[in-house]
């Protein structure tokens, strides 16, 4: 199954200059914060694949209705042909009463809420996150330190892939798409990118 994943800027390529043939085989849009609603939603609208989203630590909160044709997966499994995909958006709490920002503490509340979903599905087989994990993909300044309950999560269900956003090509890091944790592919979904999700027979 081919997935587009997509966090943080708008792809000149895929918007400005969109034909359908960019697109063409994506069966699943997977989007990891910091992206207006309109730019999902003009993806909804070209494309016959559902757009799931988490939040970023720039977004306005949004309904329980999602952005028009997209669906919010915020603390919630959602499951996709067989895939189950776990979502949690936000970054590391560097503003007093932000949004969509939060401690690692807050965090790993966030995850023990879940424990009856992780249990129901049996575990998850994609995390879509906004934040990398710590010591994976992240940053050493606050902003853009990772969650280390990631983490944790990664090392107990051990998920197919773990995309996010957040750390962009162009902060003057050594930016990797992708890195290998454990068995777990982990994808920077900065600007866009198309992976294969191998499905079973």
């Amino acid at each position: 199954m081919k997935i587009l994943v997509l966090a943080d800027c708008e792809s000149k390529s895929l918007y400005e200059y969109f034909t359908p043939e960019k697109i063409e085989g994506v069966e699943l849009i997977l989007a990891c914060g910091d992206l207006k609603q309109s730019y999902l939603d003009f993806f909804a609208s070209m494309s016959k694949a559902p757009v799931l989203f988490v939040m970023g630590n720039h977004d306005k909160p949004c309904g329980k209705d999602g952005y028009g044709g997209c669906v919010c997966i915020e603390d919630q499994i959602f499951v996709y042909r067989g895939i189950r995909i776990l979502g949690l958006g936000g970054s590391m709490r560097y503003q007093p009463e932000a949004e969509n920002q939060y401690t690692e503490r807050e965090m790993r509340r966030r995850i023990r809420r879940l424990w009856w979903k992780l249990k129901w599905n049996r575990g998850f087989d994609i995390l879509v996150s906004h934040a990398p994990a710590a010591g994976v993909n992240d940053m050493e300044d606050l902003p853009h330190r990772g969650f280390a309950c990631f983490g944790d999560l990664l090392a107990r269900y051990r998920p197919k892939f773990f995309v996010h956003g957040h750390v962009h090509a162009n902060y003057g890091t050594e930016f990797k798409r992708i890195s290998q944790v454990e068995g777990t592919t982990v994808v920077n979904a900065y600007d866009y990118y198309i992976l294969d999700y191998p499905e079973n027979p």
